[in-house]
């Protein structure tokens, strides 16, 4: 279930992070361990391309899942991505098994020089979230180190087009100081990547809300 900040009435004001978690772990009443997801209203005009927030963050204890990650590399790339844990390194014959319908796969990681075969799968990928991007990081020569970050808990977000920006920050079984400390570092993250154009308000509404829960206002 998505953060989305209409669900809590207005009435009901902002609340510091720590009190915010420990009434949504009241929540964790499920056999399954709920996933716990955060929404920030930002102050952008998302029709203008230099506004727009995009990025990724290793959260401090990780999201409670473990990604599967595949990466598009070749020669000693390969070996590199699978000793970081890759569950599955190609090429071409990777493209084409993408090209015939498969994406059971939560992170897609290319190295440069593969992005002549990568680059034809931008219908497929591109909306599903899932193509490579030099600016998530996704494209990189270190393809072991980005394998190693995302199994450690790495999260990509991007604007969307009613201006929020969304991300699993953990699970509701986690420790309420563990997922405190994950929503503090992805709010201080996307408050640093501020856009220069950017006037007025920026961080308009903040909220965290678990599968099957009600949304929380926290305070930015």
């Amino acid at each position: 279930m998505t953060a989305m900040l209409t669900k809590v009435p207005a009435e009901k004001k902002p609340m510091p992070v720590a009190d915010a978690v420990g009434i949504l772990k009241t929540f964790n009443t499920t056999k399954f361990d709920q996933s716990v997801e955060i929404a920030v209203r930002l102050g952008v005009d998302t029709t203008q391309a230099d506004q727009l927030v995009r990025g990724s963050i290793v959260l401090p204890n990780g999201i409670g899942k473990t990604l599967r990650v595949i990466v598009f590399a070749k020669g000693d790339k390969i070996d590199e991505a699978k000793a970081a844990g890759a569950d599955e390194v190609g090429g071409p014959e990777l493209a084409e098994k993408i090209k015939g319908g498969w994406t059971d796969f939560d992170v897609c990681i290319a190295a440069p020089d593969m992005m002549g075969v990568v680059g034809p799968l931008g219908k497929v990928l591109g909306p599903r979230g899932l193509m490579p991007s030099p600016r998530a990081g996704t494209v990189t020569p270190d393809v072991g180190k980005v394998v190693k970050e995302y199994k450690a808990g790495k999260v990509e977000f991007r604007t969307a087009k009613d201006g929020n920006v969304q991300a699993v920050v953990g699970k509701l079984s986690f420790d309420a100081p563990k997922l405190a400390q994950n929503i503090i570092a992805f709010i201080n993250h996307v408050v640093a990547l501020k856009p220069a154009t950017v006037k007025g308000q920026y961080i308009k509404g903040i909220a965290i809300s678990a599968t099957m829960s009600p949304s929380l206002r926290i305070q930015a």
